[in-house]
């Protein structure tokens, strides 16, 4: 048996950084919760491990794996604080940054804005070449012409240089041809290519892509170096790994490589947790909720399943706005963020009504209560105002909160320039955000297929269990699930997940005209690459393929993805190819076209490792003569959104209640991490593992 047998899961948020420690000998598992550092990551990281070493001495010899999720990349591009970057791309295309698809997300707002991209127009420089959508040059690359500009770009002091040529992923040679010439001329700069970025049609998203890696590379690189100097210092010599936007885990030099593939990284673990809990308790329509300090984000898991979307946003000028970001093209988790975190502002609006969010007071200086200097009431004063917080037991008493100070914010930022009661302001925070998020929340579900009145809400992060009653009861659903440790759920989530690596390649070619043997050595590539991208982490296990294709009917403007289960193309019926597309088609679009033709577009592989499992320990069932009273805690006055006035709720230590233990509300659930509220029309019944099973009372 392995002297190594503790895994490490580290969320790094932007209010707290969440660890979970996993014995995989006996199941058991720690946690440990503490404040974000934001000038430096890592040292949040080293203090989380010293303070789970007083509860578990001398586990870092022993220790795997670190499996870690972060939030820098996505803060770096939203705060614009990424390398100084510069572009080459073919002639006549400086401005695509701009152009983008040419629509305007607002149409009739003439004052709407659009993100500035992250590289002024005087660093994008241009070549004079080109080649076709087949992958034959027109024009070839002058290397004397590259090499001046490469010069220019170096002598304007560039950190990173993107490239991205017309049509590279038919045909990389001028790419890589710039790329040998960056090696010579300028050996210290961080490079980003789009054939190996992205190796895929369309130009906007391509180059936009390619340069968000680019303007990210060289900070994540200087960031995993550090947390792996600084894991090594306090005797880590394990494997660090790092969780991947499309619910995968990757070696630290992938994702130092490709630091675009991460910036969904965090938000994505409570996603994987919610689809295992889902295939554990066989929840067919599953919608999980993950609110922290700074968003909240969720995501319809259907029979097990979290889908992934091949393209997100970033920076979105209307945070809610499809079309007000800069596109990223990476598969990703289909996350919706749909509201504000515990330390999103409240303040009175320009029209003079009450408004939450989106800006966040972070973990410095977080909302008034913390007494860290802040001076804008949040969302977590409003939860301690309404009795759902208790001021001596946040983070289980590690953190004395400052009732009065939150009180009096309120009354002089919210109540009097309202001119409403001190109780309407308070609940009206919470109220709002519950319905900002409810009404989010039925827009995602509905465009997923689902239906909110048969959903199990899951709730994770430290704010989430606080809300979760509140949304579950506006979206209509029948019931709520909170599992244990459930303020540091989505780091649960890195034990679950795969460790895996996605690839693409647009070749476009008519499905009666495509020849079967060179996808077949297209797809063997992807292989080949996938596993050397895997084999990074140290492994030698046998690696899994999935194949998919995106096919389109010709001349469509977006594909749709039917999967490969065939080992080797060239044995793939083109029938049983057209069938497939068919009835993929038929059941998103409720009819297809037989007689117009198809092409295929992207070609796709996932390439993945043997699955380390998860088992959830279960509960330990009660001492003879243990009753549920020695669970309660006391009573406390609390806000009732159903009477709208303060009444006694009843106090549950949750590490004391017991498998089979059931009781009604009104209730609130305290641990560590986070604080479960449950109303007077809900009841509430644990299960084996210590998950509360809430089910909501709708009549």
């Amino acid at each position: 048996m392995s002297d190594k047998f503790y895994r490490l899961g580290c969320d790094i948020g932007g209010t707290f950084t969440d660890f979970v420690l996993l014995n995989d000998r006996t199941g058991e598992i720690k946690i440990n919760k503490c404040l974000t550092t934001p000038r430096d990551p890592s040292d949040a990281v080293e203090q989380g491990i010293r303070e789970l070493e007083g509860v578990t001495p001398d586990f870092v010899r022993a220790m795997d794996e670190v499996i870690h999720g972060t939030t820098l990349v996505i803060n770096s591009i939203i705060e614009r604080k990424g390398a100084k970057t510069g572009l080459i791309t073919t002639r006549g295309f400086r401005d695509v940054l701009e152009l983008g698809r040419e629509i305007r997300y607002a149409p009739y707002d003439i004052f709407a804005e659009f993100p500035e991209p992250l590289i002024p127009r005087r660093f994008r420089l241009e070549v004079d070449e080109r080649i076709r959508s087949d992958g034959t040059v027109i024009r070839p690359l002058d290397r004397e012409e590259a090499r001046d500009v490469v010069r220019r770009l170096v002598q304007m002091g560039m950190d990173s240089i993107a490239v991205c040529l017309l049509n590279s992923f038919e045909n990389p040679a001028h790419e890589l041809m710039i790329k040998e010439i960056l090696k010579e001329e300028a050996p210290g700069i961080s490079v980003s290519i789009s054939y190996e970025v992205l190796p895929q049609i369309r130009e906007y998203e391509r180059t936009s892509t390619t340069v968000t890696n680019a303007y990210v590379k060289p900070l994540t690189g200087r960031y995993l170096s550090r947390l792996s100097d600084r894991l090594s210092s306090i005797g880590f010599d394990g494997k660090l790994f790092i969780m991947l936007s499309s619910g995968g885990i990757t070696s630290v030099e992938t994702a130092a490589e490709f630091p675009v593939r991460i910036i969904e990284s965090g938000p994505t673990a409570a996603v994987i947790s919610g689809q295992y809990y889902g295939k554990l308790f066989d929840i067919s329509e599953m919608f999980c909720f993950d609110m922290g300090g700074t968003t909240a984000k969720s995501c319809l898991i259907q029979k097990g399943v979290a889908g992934v979307v091949p393209t997100f946003e970033v920076g979105r000028v209307q945070r809610f706005m499809k079309g007000s970001g800069l596109t990223i093209q990476v598969p990703v988790v289909d996350l919706m963020e749909i509201g504000a975190g515990g330390g999103s502002i409240a303040k009175v609006s320009k029209m003079g009504t009450l408004q939450v969010g989106p800006e966040s007071s972070g973990a410095d200086p977080g909302p008034i209560c913390y007494g860290r200097g802040g001076t804008e009431p949040g969302i977590t004063d409003a939860d301690l105002l309404l009795g759902y917080l208790d001021e001596n037991y946040f983070l289980g008493g590690e953190m004395k909160l400052d009732r009065e100070a939150a009180r009096l914010g309120i009354e002089e930022k919210i109540a009097r320039p309202l001119g409403v009661s001190f109780i309407q302001a308070v609940w009206g925070i919470h109220d709002l955000i519950n319905e900002t998020m409810a009404g989010a929340a039925k827009t995602h579900i509905a465009e997923k297929g689902g239906n909110p009145r048969i959903v199990t809400v899951v709730a994770f992060g430290g704010a989430g269990p606080v809300h979760a009653y509140g949304l579950a009861k506006k979206l209509g659903a029948p019931r709520l699930l909170v599992p244990p440790n459930a303020g540091v759920g989505s780091a649960l989530g890195f034990f679950t997940a795969p460790r895996a690596f996605d690839m693409v390649r647009s070749h476009k070619v008519a499905l009666n005209q495509a020849d079967f043997k060179e996808i077949e050595r297209l797809f063997q590539e992807m292989e080949t690459e996938g596993a050397r991208t895997l084999r990074k982490s140290g492994e030698a296990e046998e690696i899994r393929f999935e194949r998919s294709v995106d096919v389109r009917f010709v001349g469509q403007g977006s594909e749709t993805t039917i999967s490969i289960p065939e080992k080797d193309f060239t044995r793939v019926n083109r029938e049983d190819v057209r069938s497939r597309f068919d009835e993929t088609y038929k059941r998103l679009y409720g009819r297809t076209y037989p007689d117009s033709p198809v092409e295929f577009i992207n070609f796709k592989i996932r390439a993945s490792l043997p699955e380390r499992l998860l088992e959830l320990p279960k509960a330990d069932p009660p001492s003879r003569g243990v009753s549920l009273a020695d669970a309660v805690k006391g009573e406390r006055q609390a806000y009732s959104g159903m009477v709208k006035e303060f009444i006694p709720y009843t106090v549950y230590d949750r590490y004391k209640l017991f498998p089979g233990a059931e009781f009604q509300g009104p209730a609130i659930v305290e641990e560590r991490e986070s604080t479960v509220i449950v109303g007077e029309d809900a009841s509430v019944s644990v299960d084996d593992y210590g998950f509360l099973w809430i089910e909501m009372n709708q009549a």
